[in-house]
Formats: structure tokens, C-alpha cells, sequence
């Protein structure tokens, strides 16, 4: 049986619209196109875990309208398991998405029912995180639900996955010890040290203070220069894979689940990251957040040029 991986985190609609360039303050464009896309990182995650190649569960909330039915019903179709996918009177979580022709973007994120997922929810599936192997957190949920889970999952024994996004402040203290990956980009990284984030240089100095605050490894993504691997005092840059860039949505996301699958399989850590980094790769060379997301076969037939 693949290994087993529970993500717990947000299912948003994402509502995308394609502009010549991002607006300015008090600006008004005329975009190109316009699509109703299933994400959210949590969503986003769990669909990257399961195309490549692991068993996933998901733990999170939809609401009670035509947007969370198509949220749970994508994972569903991606053979996710949605026992822990609770259904509430709310709306669904949305991100409005811009994205330019340099296929750069800015999003803008409503909660909606992703504010429902509490502590309690999370203990009522704790059944869920027994079976787990890999639990992946994001910051898109409560944060006392989000610290509740590391702790929860630590105390069960599992390997831990942070992605702190998005992230505009240092995490909570007593976070640190309790996870086992931290995954940030580089303004991520910067908002959690307190550091400049600009080259690898500095990456590996704001990499070493989140070490020093109790975290197990660090892995800073940095886009095209591909990521840098933080063990202690140890550091490694895994250069990235050259494509040709056409959406970065869901990169970041497509990174974490396939690290986390790959983990799960029993790869190593330095097999685990190069597998994420072709898939994110692979899924920048197309547009959407969960339509961009590669297969496991996809990413075995990948040829760098």
C-alpha cells in the first residue's frame, strides 16, 4: 500500500483572472481571462500527494454551498479521503488570484468556512492522525488549530511538515519543537526570522535562527534558484530545474505534497527534494492551482533540457 499522508489545512475556490501586469492602488485593469479553479493549500497539497503516488487523507472544512461541493468532490475524484472533510454553515473559503504575463501573482485570501476548522475538529478525527505516516499543516486555518495539530501529531510519533503560509510574522514559540520540516519561501522565511531573504547567502543565515528556535530542518524554496536544505549546521542548494514558466500557482504546494510523498515512500531527504522540485516544476509550465499539478508519471518522465 502507498504510504499515507494526511494534510490538514484550507479548500478554497480559486477564482483567477490573467492581466497584462498587477494593478497599482486605486487601479483598474482590463484582465484577459477569467476561471473558477479548486485550490486552497491544504487542497492544493493533498491533490499533490496523492497524484504522486501516496495515500492521502484530508482534514478540513467546506461550506454549505455549490463551491465547497465541488472543493470535496475534486478530492474525491483524486481518490483523497474525505471522511474528515466536514460540511458547515458558512461560506466556502475563496482566493482571488491576478496573474501577469511574467506569471507572477497576487492573491487575496477569504477564510469562509476554513475558520470552522477548530481544535475540536481536529480531535474528533484523531483516529485520522493515528494512521498517518507524513501530516502536513499549513497557515490558512486557525492558528490554535494549526498549533493544536503540530503538538497533536508530534505526540502520536508522525513526521511533521510545516509549510507557514502565508506568513507575515514569527510563528508561535512552542511551535518549533514539534515540527520536523519547515517549508517557507524566501519572504515566508524573512517574516519568521526577522531577516532579509534575498540569495543564498542570506537564506542559510535566517535558515540557521529558525534551527536555533527548535525546528528539525529547514527547507527555504527560492523559485527559480531552487532550494536550500537546512540540518543543523549543515547546509545544501538543490539547484532548480530549467522550464519555461507559464503560472507559479500551486508551486509551492505542488513542492510540499510531493516532498511529503516522496518521504512518505521512504526516499531520502535529498531524493524527497528533488522529486518536489520537478514536480513544481512540471506544474509552472501550466496555468491553475490543482490543474497544474503533475502525476507520478509525469514526473518519471521528466528530461531536464
Amino acid at each position: 500500500m502507498p504510504a499515507k499522508v494526511v494534510v490538514i489545512g484550507s479548500l478554497n475556490m480559486d477564482l483567477v483572472t490573467r492581466a497584462p501586469r498587477l494593478p497599482r492602488g486605486g487601479e483598474t485593469l482590463i484582465g484577459k481571462s477569467f476561471a473558477t479553479v479548486c485550490g486552497g493549500k491544504g487542497a492544493n497539497q493533498a491533490v499533490a500527494a496523492a497524484r504522486l503516488g501516496a495515500q492521502v487523507s484530508m482534514v478540513g472544512c467546506v461550506g454549505s454551498d455549490a463551491y465547497g461541493e465541488q472543493l470535496r468532490g475534486a478530492l474525491v475524484a483524486e481518490q483523497i479521503d474525505c471522511q474528515a472533510v466536514s460540511v458547515v454553515d458558512d461560506s466556502s473559503g475563496v482566493a482571488l488570484i491576478v496573474v501577469d504575463d511574467n506569471s507572477q501573482n497576487a492573491i487575496v485570501i477569504v477564510a469562509g468556512a476554513n475558520g470552522a476548522l477548530t481544535p475540536e475538529v481536529i480531535d474528533r478525527f484523531d483516529a485520522v492522525l493515528q494512521a498517518a505516516d507524513v501530516i502536513i499543516c499549513q497557515l490558512e486555518v486557525p492558528d490554535a488549530t494549526v498549533g493544536h495539530a503540530l503538538k497533536r501529531s508530534r505526540a502520536l510519533g508522525k513526521t511533521v511538515i510545516l509549510n507557514p503560509a502565508p506568513a507575515s510574522r514569527p510563528l508561535p514559540a512552542d511551535w518549533y519543537t514539534a515540527i520536523d520540516y519547515l517549508i517557507p519561501n524566501e519572504s515566508e522565511a524573512s517574516a519568521l526570522s526577522g531577516l532579509p531573504v534575498d540569495s543564498l547567502g542570506t537564506a542559510e543565515t535566517a535558515a540557521a535562527r529558525l534551527i536555533a528556535l527548535g525546528t528539525g530542518k529547514v527547507i527555504i524554496t527560492l523559485g527559480a534558484q531552487g532550494s536550500l536544505f537546512a540540518n543543523g549546521a549543515a547546509f545544501e542548494h538543490f539547484p532548480a530545474p530549467k522550464v519555461e514558466a507559464v503560472d507559479t500557482t500551486a508551486a509551492g504546494d505542488t513542492f510540499v505534497g510531493g516532498f511529503a510523498a516522496a518521504l512518505a515512500a521512504g526516499k531520502s531527504e535529498a531524493e524527497a527534494i528533488r522529486f518536489g522540485q520537478v514536480a513544481a516544476a512540471l506544474s509552472v509550465t501550466r496555468a491553475g492551482a490543482q490543474p497544474s499539478i503533475p502525476t507520478l508519471s509525469d514526473v518519471q518522465a521528466f528530461k531536464a533540457p
